[in-house]
């Protein structure tokens, strides 16, 4: 018995990795973040609680068969060779049963206890990571991330059309701060992994088009993301408090990029893969926090 439980526990445990727990919940988050931004007042609880519950279900088993579509990439990628589609200590029959359950099911409560505009846009994203990005785009141009990158940028728009039933400019505006800041997000940790990436047959952009162009273009989407941020200030969706937030951020990410294009080296370049994952938690932090102080002050 002892030692069933210990199997079972190691296959939840297998399960649980399959579906990028850390990447999951940054993406949930900013989708509970326009939740909260697409009502004036607070949002329904049980609404926002069933939306997050659809979304997070979604997007683990979308994580799911990316990870057993890339099982022999991973296999060969130091940073992902332990997933267990790559060990191949699970089976692809329980990849794709346990993709099914958690797609299904999150279509289910998208569908009845949020509303079908949700569940189709959550579904497009769904199709577009697990299909078109990881399919078709990530083994054939070094422009993947940035073409592929308006799935993983998709939460904001998510989490509004579940309370607003609709997802207006200021939604997109969300988007957008996440397409543009997802490919220097990327193309850091591409730069130190390079080897990884190469050893895998990626067309990663440091690969195809070199270190140096890798590094140019972090430097020009950090520029064009601090611009990007200032959009909400200008659509009067955030006041002050956002607005020196996204400033000071915004510097911190953009002196990272400056350092990495003048000066580089592989610490550099991990530091700011990890400060870019800050970056946008604070970022969509602030806003949250902006929003609920202007409700206090009127």
């Amino acid at each position: 018995m002892t030692s069933l439980a210990a199997t079972d526990q190691g296959l939840l445990r297998q399960y649980l990795v399959l579906t990028k727990p850390r990447v999951t919940q940054l993406a949930v988050f900013c989708a509970v973040i326009g939740m909260f931004l697409a009502t004036p007042g607070l949002p329904d609880l049980k609404r926002v609680v069933f939306a997050t519950l659809g979304i997070w279900l979604l997007a683990a088993a979308a994580f799911a068969i990316n990870c057993l579509i890339e099982q022999e990439v991973d296999a060969r990628m130091l940073r992902t060779a332990r997933r267990p589609t790559a060990r191949g200590t699970i089976l692809p029959q329980q990849v794709l049963m346990l993709s099914g359950l958690l797609g299904g099911a999150g279509m289910l409560v998208l569908y009845n206890l949020v509303n079908p505009l949700t569940m189709w846009l959550t579904f497009a994203t769904f199709v577009g990571y697990a299909i078109i990005y990881t399919v078709i785009l990530k083994p054939r141009t070094p422009q993947n991330i940035v073409i592929g990158g308006l799935s993983g940028a998709m939460p904001p728009a998510l989490g509004w059309a579940a309370v607003a039933n609709a997802v207006p400019a200021e939604a997109w505006a969300l988007v957008l701060i996440i397409f543009i800041w997802t490919p220097p997000h990327f193309w850091a940790l591409a730069l130190y992994r390079s080897k990884d990436y190469e050893k895998a047959g990626l067309p990663m952009l440091p690969i195809t088009h070199g270190p140096e162009y890798t590094r140019l273009q972090i430097l020009l989407y950090s520029c064009a993301l601090l611009a990007c941020t200032l959009i909400p200030y200008a659509l009067r969706m955030s006041g002050l408090l956002y607005l020196v937030a996204a400033l000071v951020l915004g510097g911190v990410f953009l002196r990272y990029a400056w350092r990495l294009y003048r000066d580089y080296s592989d610490a550099l370049s991990r530091s700011m893969f990890r400060y870019s994952i800050l970056y946008l938690a604070l970022l969509f932090g602030a806003l949250l926090i902006d929003h609920w102080l202007g409700l206090l002050l009127t």
